[in-house]
Parts: C-alpha cells; sequence; structure tokens
C-alpha cells in the first residue's frame, strides 16, 4: 500500500507514447516537376553556413610579425606575407558592389576636381572662384547609384539649379530696382532678406520637409549653396549691381558635373535597379519560404524551438532588412522603366511587391495561429477532472476555466510533445492498431473517451492531417525559394510552368484532407459528451486552433496562386516588349492610371475605397486633424448664448492658424528665420567686413544642413558636421602641405582622401560624415589653389595668390562650427520638433486606431454583411504595419535627442514597437479567420446571435484598454492596478459558449426522448437567462460550429496577452499608481 500515494507526486496526465512520434508519409507535390511522390523528406533545408576549420591552419601558417624568436629574415617574410594578404584583400573587395562604387566615385570626383586643376576647364569657367563646387556636386550626385536613381538625381539636381537661379536672378534685380534706380539701399537689403533670404530658404526647408527623400535632401544643399554664393558672398546683391557672371558659372559648373558623374555611372561597371529588385525579390521570397517552413514544423513538433532557433531569427531579420531595400530598388526602377517606355512592366513589378508584402502578412498570421497552439500546450493540466465531475457548476468552470490559460502565458507549463519522426507508410496502420489499445486500455468504462487531455487532440488532428499539411507547406516553401528569375547580369523571368498546377494540386489534396481531418476531429468530440463543460471546452479550444492553423495555411496557399500570377502576367508583359510614355500625357493621368490600377490583379474588387497608407517617406502626424478640429470648436458649441460673428470669425482665424502650425510650415518658417538672421550680418555694413572675413557663408551652409525635421536628426547631422570638417580641414593642411600647392599631387592626394570619404559613405553608409569631409577639403584645398591662380576676388586676408592654408582652414572650420551650433540653437529653440514626442504621439494614435478596429466587431460584421466584409478594411492592415515602421524609425532618431530628463528609453520602446507587431500579426490572423467562404450556417449563426452581447461587451473592453494604454502613452501618466480585464469577458464569452451548448445538448436529449415526440415542432426556445436559440429541431448545431466562435476566443487572448505586456512595460516607464498616491498639492 506505499505505493499508494506515489501518482499524486506524477506528472498529471500519465506520459504516454505521442501519437505525434512517427508521422506518416503523405502524398505531396514536386513544385518543380508537378509529380505527387510519397517518399521521405523534411520541411527544413540544413544549412550549410558553417565556419569553415580550414582558417585555422591558415591562420597558424602565418609567422608573427614580432615574435621574439623569429629572425630578421622571417620577420621579413611575414611582413611581406601580410602586405601581401592584405593586398589581396583588398582586390578583393574592390571587386564587390561597394568597391566599385568607391571606385566610380573617386573616379568622378578626381575628373571633376580637374575643373579646377586643368587651366583649359578652370578658364572655361571663368575668373571667378568657387570652382570647387563642380567636384561638391559630384560628392552629393555620386554615380554610385542605379541608372534609376542617376535619372531621379539629374532631374533634382537640374531642378535645385534653376531655383537657385531663379532666386539670385530676382535678388539681384530687386536690388538693382530698390537700390540702384530708387536710391533705397536699406529697403532693397530688408526686402533681399525677407522675400529671397528667408522666403526662398524657408520655401527650401518646406520643399526638405514635405518631401523627406534623401536626394530631395542633397538638391536643398546644393540650392543653398549657388543662392548664398551669389545673394551673400558675391557683391552684385550688396553693391546693388546685375552682375549674372557668377549665375552662368553656375550653369556651367552643373553641366561638368552632372555630365562627369553620368558618364560614370553608365559606362563603369552600370548598375540597374530593375537587377537589382529582382535581386531582393529573390532574397525576400526565399527568407518569406525558410519562415513558413520553420513555422509549419514547429506546429507540426508542438515545439517552440523552431521560432526560436537562430535559423528563423536569421531569416525573420534577413526579410527585415531587405523589405525597404525592395522599396527602394521599386521606385529607383519605376524611373528606368518610366524612361524606357516600359511604364506597364512597372505596373506588374509593382504587383510582384505588392503580393510579397501580402504572403509576408499571411505567414504573420500563420505564426499567430502556431502561437495559440503553443500557449495551449504549455497549459498546466491543474484540474484532473474525469466523466465523472460533471456536477461542478456552470459559473465555476467560467471564472476557473483552464480555457482562459493561453492568457496565463508566464506560469510554468508541464506538458510538451515530442518531435515528429517521419515514419513509412507501412507504420501507419500500427499507429491506429496503437491508438485504438491506448483508448481501451486507458479505462474499464466503455463510455469513456479514448482522449485524456485536450493535447491529444492536437496528436489526432496531426495524425489525420499533419502529412497533408506538411506536404502543401513543402510545396509552398519550395515555390518561394526557387528564384522566378534568372541569374546575373539579366535576371531575366524564368518561372517554372509546373508550379501553378503543382500548388492547385497540393490546394486540392490539402483541402480534401483537411475537411476529412476536421470531421475526425469533431465526430470524435461527439464522444465526449460525458465530459464536464470545462473539460469539452478546453478539447473545443485546441480543434479550434488546429482548425485555425489550417485554414491559414490555406488562405496563404490562395494568395501564393495569386503571386505566381501575377509573375506569369510580369513574364508576359516582358516578353511582349511593348513601349509607351503614356505617362507624359499628364492631362490624362488620373484616368490612365485609374484604368491601370483596375487590371492588375493584385488589386481587390473594392479599391476604389482602398485605405491608403502613410507615404514611405512621411512621418506620422500624431494627433490627426479631426481630433483638433473638435477640440478647437466644442467651446463655441457648448456655449449658451453666443455671437454668431464672433464664433465664426475665431473659427476661421483657428483654422488658418492650425493650417500654419503644419510641421513642414513651421519648419519651413524657423529655417527661414534662422537663415534671414544670419545673413543679414552681411548686408549691415558695421558687420559685413567682419561676416566677409570670417567666411560667414559657409556657417550659413552649415546651418541648412544641420537643420533638420526633429531635434534627434538635427544633433545627429550637426555632430557629423563637426567630425567631418575636421578631418576635411586637417586632410586639406596636410596635403597642401606636401604638395607644396603643385597640381599633379593635388589631385593624387585629393583621390585618397575622396576614397576615404566614399568608403565612409557606401561601405559604413554614414552619409552625412563622408560628405562633409569632402566638402570640407574642396573649400579649403581646391579653393587655396584657385586663389593661387589670380581669380578675381577679394581674398588678400588669407594670402592672395600665396595662400595661406592655415588661415583658410581656421576662417572655415569657425565658420562651419558657428553654423552648426546656430543650426542645433534654431531647432531646438524655434518650435522645437521633437522625436520623442511624435514617437509618443504617433503610437497613441495607433493604439487608438486599433482598439476602433477591434471595436467593429470582427464577428458581428459577418452578421451584419453576411460574409461580404471583413472587419479590416481594404489597405488598412498595411497602412497599420507602414505607419508602425515610421514610428521604428522615430524611435531610432529618438535615441540623439538630449533632455534633462534622461536619455531617450530605447529598449523600452523597441519591446513596445515588438508587442505592436504581434498585436498586428493577431489582427490578420483574425481577419484570416473572418473571411469565410460562401455563409454562415445556421448553428454558427445561432451561436453569434446567442453571444452577441457578451461579444460586443469584450470588443468594447478591448477597445477601453486600448484607450487607456494609448492616454497613458500620450500624457505619460501611470497606469493604475485597476485597469479593465479582457480575461474576465474573454471568460464570460466562454461561459456563454458553455450555456448554448448546455441548453442545445438537453433540448437534443429531450427531443430524442419517446415520450417528446411533438417536441419537435418547436421554432424557438428560451434558455434560462431569456436569451432565444433560433433553431428548429431539423437544425442541429454541429461540433464544428464552435470552430469560429473558439478561433475568436484564441485570438482575443492573444491580444489580451499583448496588451498586458505593454501594460507592464507602460507601468515599468512611468511608475505605479496607487491608491496611497498624493495627487493634489
Amino acid at each position: 500500500m506505499s505505493s499508494g500515494p506515489a501518482p499524486a507526486t506524477g506528472r498529471w496526465p500519465p506520459r504516454r507514447p505521442s501519437k505525434r512520434s512517427k508521422l506518416r508519409n503523405g502524398t505531396f507535390i514536386i513544385p518543380a516537376t508537378g509529380e505527387r511522390s510519397r517518399r521521405n523528406f523534411t520541411l527544413r533545408n540544413l544549412l550549410s553556413n558553417q565556419v569553415d576549420g580550414g582558417h585555422g591552419s591558415d591562420a597558424t601558417t602565418i609567422v608573427p610579425l614580432l615574435s621574439r624568436q623569429s629572425s630578421m629574415l622571417e620577420r621579413a617574410h611575414a611582413a611581406a606575407h601580410s602586405v601581401q594578404a592584405g593586398a589581396l584583400q583588398l582586390v578583393k573587395w574592390l571587386n564587390t558592389p561597394n568597391g566599385r562604387g568607391v571606385l566610380k566615385c573617386t573616379l568622378a570626383y578626381t575628373l571633376a576636381s580637374l575643373a579646377t586643376f586643368w587651366s583649359p576647364l578652370s578658364d572655361f569657367l571663368g575668373n571667378l572662384d568657387g570652382k570647387h563646387v563642380v567636384a561638391t556636386i559630384t560628392v552629393y550626385f555620386h554615380p554610385a547609384r542605379t541608372v534609376g536613381s542617376m535619372i531621379e538625381a539629374i532631374l533634382v539636381a537640374v531642378v535645385a539649379v534653376a531655383y537657385a537661379v531663379t532666386i539670385s536672378t530676382l535678388s539681384m534685380c530687386t536690388s538693382v530696382l530698390f537700390g540702384g534706380v530708387l536710391g533705397m539701399v536699406t529697403l532693397a537689403h530688408v526686402l533681399v532678406l525677407v522675400v529671397f533670404i528667408a522666403g526662398g530658404f524657408g520655401f527650401i526647408g518646406w520643399v526638405k520637409q514635405k518631401m523627406n527623400n534623401p536626394l530631395v535632401n542633397v538638391g536643398s544643399t546644393l540650392a543653398s549653396l549657388a543662392i548664398i554664393g551669389v545673394v551673400t558672398k558675391e557683391t552684385a546683391v550688396l553693391t546693388n549691381v546685375f552682375s549674372n557672371q557668377k549665375i552662368m558659372q553656375i550653369f556651367k559648373m552643373l553641366i561638368m558635373a552632372i555630365t562627369t558623374t553620368t558618364a560614370v555611372n553608365l559606362l563603369l561597371w552600370r548598375v540597374s535597379a530593375v537587377d537589382l529588385l529582382r535581386k531582393s525579390m529573390t532574397k525576400a521570397s526565399t527568407s518569406l519560404g525558410e519562415m513558413l517552413a520553420m513555422i509549419t514544423s514547429g506546429f507540426l513538433s508542438g515545439s517552440e524551438d523552431d521560432l526560436q532557433s537562430a535559423e528563423f531569427a536569421a531569416a525573420s531579420s534577413a526579410y527585415a532588412s531587405i523589405y525597404p531595400q525592395l522599396t527602394k530598388n521599386l521606385r529607383e526602377a519605376k524611373f528606368e522603366r518610366y524612361f524606357l517606355g516600359q511604364e506597364r512592366i512597372y505596373q506588374f513589378d509593382r504587383a510582384v511587391v505588392k503580393s510579397m508584402e501580402t504572403l509576408a502578412q499571411s505567414i504573420g498570421g500563420l505564426r499567430s495561429a502556431a502561437n495559440t497552439q503553443f500557449a495551449l500546450l504549455k497549459e498546466p493540466a491543474e484540474n484532473k477532472l474525469d466523466s465523472g465531475s460533471a456536477a461542478s457548476t456552470l459559473a465555476s468552470s467560467t471564472l476557473r476555466g483552464s480555457s482562459s490559460s493561453v492568457l496565463r502565458s508566464g506560469k510554468d507549463r508541464s506538458l510538451s510533445l515530442s518531435a515528429i519522426d517521419e515514419a513509412s507508410e507501412e507504420s501507419a496502420e500500427d499507429w491506429r492498431n496503437r491508438v485504438n489499445d491506448n483508448s481501451v486500455s486507458d479505462g474499464a468504462d466503455a463510455s469513456k473517451p479514448s482522449l485524456g487531455h485536450p493535447s491529444e487532440i492536437f496528436d489526432l488532428f496531426i495524425a489525420s492531417l499533419g502529412s497533408s499539411m506538411k506536404s502543401l507547406a513543402y510545396t509552398l516553401s519550395e515555390v518561394l525559394r526557387d528564384s522566378p528569375f534568372g541569374s546575373a547580369p539579366n535576371y531575366e523571368i524564368s518561372t517554372n510552368d509546373h508550379f501553378r498546377q503543382s500548388l492547385s494540386d497540393a490546394l486540392e489534396l490539402f483541402n480534401r484532407a483537411r475537411a476529412e481531418a476536421l470531421q475526425k476531429l469533431y465526430d470524435d468530440l461527439k464522444l465526449g459528451r460525458t465530459r464536464s463543460e470545462k473539460i469539452q471546452a478546453d478539447f473545443e479550444e485546441v480543434a479550434a486552433a488546429c482548425g485555425h492553423f489550417s485554414f491559414s495555411l490555406q488562405t496563404l496557399g490562395e494568395e501564393m496562386v495569386k503571386y505566381l500570377d501575377v509573375l506569369e502576367d510580369l513574364k508576359h508583359a516582358s516578353e511582349r516588349k511593348s513601349r509607351s510614355w503614356h505617362w507624359l500625357k499628364w492631362w490624362r493621368r488620373d484616368r490612365a492610371r485609374g484604368q491601370k490600377r483596375a487590371a492588375l490583379p493584385y488589386e481587390p474588387e473594392e479599391s476604389e475605397s482602398m485605405i491608403k497608407p502613410i507615404k514611405k517617406t512621411a512621418i506620422p502626424k500624431g494627433i490627426p486633424d479631426s481630433l483638433i478640429a473638435r477640440r478647437d470648436t466644442y467651446n463655441w458649441e457648448a456655449a449658451a448664448q453666443k455671437s454668431k460673428v464672433v464664433a465664426t470669425l475665431s473659427r476661421r482665424i483657428l483654422r488658418l492658424a492650425r493650417k500654419l502650425s503644419a510641421d513642414e510650415i513651421r519648419f519651413g518658417l524657423k529655417v527661414g528665420i534662422g537663415a534671414a538672421l544670419w545673413a543679414m550680418f552681411a548686408f549691415i555694413p558695421q558687420t559685413r567686413d567682419t561676416y566677409q572675413h570670417w567666411r560667414g557663408e559657409w556657417g550659413l551652409l552649415s546651418f541648412m544642413i544641420v537643420c533638420s525635421m526633429t531635434v534627434g536628426a538635427a544633433n545627429t547631422t550637426g555632430w557629423a558636421r563637426f567630425i567631418g570638417t575636421l578631418i576635411g580641414a586637417a586632410a586639406s593642411v596636410l596635403n597642401w602641405n606636401l604638395s607644396q600647392g603643385n597640381a599633379v599631387p593635388l589631385v593624387f592626394l585629393g583621390s585618397l582622401v575622396a576614397f576615404g570619404s566614399f568608403w565612409v559613405i557606401i561601405a559604413r553608409g554614414k552619409a552625412p560624415l563622408g560628405r562633409i569631409t569632402l566638402l570640407a577639403y574642396n573649400v579649403s584645398t581646391l579653393y587655396a589653389y584657385s586663389l593661387s591662380q589670380t581669380v578675381d576676388d577679394d581674398d588678400d586676408d588669407e594670402g592672395g595668390v600665396r595662400p595661406i592654408i592655415m588661415q583658410i582652414v581656421l576662417h572655415r572650420f569657425l565658420a562651419v562650427t558657428a553654423g552648426i551650433l546656430w543650426g542645433l540653437i534654431v531647432c531646438r529653440i524655434i518650435w522645437p520638433i521633437s522625436a520623442r514626442k511624435k514617437f509618443k504621439e504617433g503610437l497613441s494614435m495607433l493604439y487608438l486606431q486599433m482598439g476602433l478596429i477591434w471595436k467593429r466587431g470582427p464577428l458581428a460584421i459577418l452578421l451584419r454583411s453576411d460574409c461580404t466584409r471583413s472587419y479590416l478594411k481594404s489597405g488598412e492592415q498595411a497602412a497599420l504595419q507602414k505607419y508602425a515602421a515610421r514610428l521604428d524609425a522615430l524611435r531610432i532618431s529618438a535615441a540623439s535627442e538630449f533632455e534633462l530628463r534622461g536619455p531617450f528609453p530605447t529598449e523600452q520602446a523597441g519591446r513596445l514597437m515588438k508587442c505592436t507587431y504581434r498585436l498586428l500579426d493577431a489582427f490578420y490572423a483574425m481577419s484570416l479567420i473572418t473571411q469565410r467562404r460562401g455563409h454562415l450556417t445556421k448553428g454558427e449563426r445561432a451561436l453569434l446571435l446567442f453571444t452577441a452581447e457578451e461579444r460586443s461587451l469584450l470588443c468594447d473592453r478591448i477597445c477601453h484598454v486600448f484607450q487607456v494604454l494609448a492616454a497613458s502613452l500620450m500624457l505619460e501618466y501611470p497606469l493604475t492596478d485597476a485597469i479593465p480585464s479582457v480575461a474576465a469577458m474573454r471568460d464570460r464569452l466562454l461561459g456563454k459558449i458553455f450555456q448554448f451548448r448546455k441548453e442545445h445538448s438537453r433540448r437534443l436529449c429531450s427531443t430524442d426522448s419517446p415520450g417528446t415526440a411533438g417536441a419537435s415542432s418547436w421554432t424557438s426556445h428560451s434558455d434560462s437567462t431569456g436569451n432565444i436559440m433560433c433553431l428548429t429541431a431539423e437544425e442541429c448545431v454541429e461540433e464544428r460550429d464552435y470552430a469560429l466562435l473558439y478561433a475568436y476566443a484564441l485570438v482575443t487572448g492573444q491580444v489580451a496577452e499583448e496588451l498586458a505586456v505593454v501594460a507592464k512595460e507602460i507601468e515599468a516607464l512611468f511608475g505605479p499608481l496607487n491608491e496611497e498616491s498624493l495627487l493634489l498639492q
């Protein structure tokens, strides 16, 4: 009898051989050939990216250079070997895309510098100084870009110089008219300052913020450089004289620079954006295929190891890194396609990218569905109830139900499943026999079901559908892994003709097996009607999780069919090679665009009402206009007695003020004000000499470069500008002293400086630092050489024909430093735009929007629309994802902002964004659940009607929690421990489902009884709480009808869990707020 207590301390339920320990082979489709096979295969390809052990042996062959025991000869050999190895590494790197880009940029810069060093080109530009601008343009519009980007850069440069010429010409005309003709010199200078300096630079700032494009930013710098050189540096405007020499010189310099960089871009290692687009498409599809295989493998094995593995993290990060490149290459490919008259092909390129975005969203939904399984499998088996424990009350089973344990992921879970081993077809019958033996040996009572724990539902489901699920996942992943494009350099479309049919066959097999598996699953659940409602609900939840994942996989397969259709259309359009330039017909643009968009296969039918996402270059605005408008008018509407005239006038003034307070307008105003305040020292007679002596024009240019939208971006640019100026100034002094002012050595030394700077720009990705280094070098070294060639400039204070390089460098370094400080002061004091504030407001608005979307009722809309609409509108998921991506960019920018309150909590904000992305995946998973084919069954409709009130309350509660979290983030107020519980409302919904099941089971029993034959004619029944069950006796609710509501409850549990994590992060940031807190002071 001593062995009696033993079971109390053991595991419950007792571990039994997992029905998933062997997974029989099923028929799968080989995508490349369309053949059907039943051999063994695995979803995951073995990664061969392992460290080669030969490197260690190579390292041992290198003799240490400073070895004490080596002789002088050995040291010499070691040094030669090291130099040789370094040279080989350099040559190897120079043959990479980055290395070729650096060489191209260095060559273009060297050729452009000849405009200063070579007399024929220098004479062509005239006797004025500033010829180094040719080299500066090649730095900003460097040739290490695609052809499409080069086309865009040329257009931006032309527009920038045209704008600069216009401002310069108008400023000189104004100065001549008011100063020379009318004799009002002071008024002329004021007009130039207010209109052309403040207004002109303010407009540049507005365009810079409105476009938020790197090339536009570069173009604004070029335009600022040209305007500053004419308006504040040259004496024409100051002395009220019209001179077009500088304007013509700027025009010539633009032509020379653009010709040079374009020639190098097209003639030396030309790079096509179309080729890069197809290469990035291949990488993205491969990453998606890897993620799909590992998610499905994790679901089949019942373990999170696959999703937590380094391989999955690598695949996920690879897609996250390649997606920005994908969109960038698509934009640049647009210029190439349109220039060559291939606008129709671009439409299909864009369709492929959109289809891949949809596939990525579907894989995110599939991962969310897999997470529901993992949460249920980790559930502790704490209530070991059998069929005889059905006497527990409905209320206790509802409130204490383990069905809500998906929310309690923090507890220790004991149940785990063994990994899948592939079995032969012959072992399938053995498995069925083993299941039957287990079902008999589990209990003597024949009425007791064979399934003793909800996890065994997964075993049964995987045994029935696992092979088909694995086969479909294999087909899908292989289609994604197989590149639809050929090899470099042409990347011709080479889609496999068998893919479409193979995928259709795989979907057909899966759908047939899925229907049979779910039927077997629910047939088995019917055997368990003697279980308590609580245990039966656990089983139903697990069954719903199985159905949810299989339906998500099916949806992914259908999206894959669309993806293959778009690829086929792209292939057909590429083979036709028809050309058209309809985009030039700007007056017919809207109609032509509407016709093309309607023909694209990826567009939904309701594309006219598609939600437009935030632009890729836009910054989240924060509080929307609708809320601001309401906040501005509610006082007038609430006023009992008001003057209509005063109210109307006040509203119009306030509306105008709100428009002027837009971010881009405020940014333009402060840029214009800051530029005018700096440039006025060039017009005031008492400060003009000081401004010219210390080269104030370079400080003004530094101000224009440093001024950025947010304070964090300004800090980053200002620091890069300062460090780059130091490096460029040091290189100028060194090279000038080494060359003694001779042209040939300066060309060679300048090429070395350019090589290092472009390495920083291209290989290291620090464009501001590299550009500023070369700019500082140009305005010092190239300018000094121009002085030595007797240019027309009053620069005797810097040596004249014998330049004093230290004076030149000192003047520009101090001017640049002062301009940096002025830019930081303006960005910080005059209408500061904080990335912290933008992130806080944007995340709050995102949570508020998500709460409002969920409040629509994901299932209620099925009843209202008869399954014709989804709770997520067309394009809404993409809009939410892109908004979140822009918030992530703001989070990175906010890390550079300094405040007395302390640094920005980058790690905590990063965790908040991860929770947000998981919430968005759950939203998409919910949309997959509601994307039903056909109509609701009568049983589903009855369930939805019966639980309408509870579902409405649950949606309201989730919306309420979203709103509370949004308010806490916006106000930076701590949360209390009285946040409404989503879990309680979810349990209430589950309890209502249990009640429906109980009432329906009792009605079925009473109908089947011999003495109740007359009850078969009832048309409605009111349960104990007065709810109407709109069913007839012939319309019985089947087990599968519960799957929709249980899947809804599972996703709701995921949302509730992530909301709890967000609440904990907010509490960690802002602290707790309890009943003992003293707030009234």
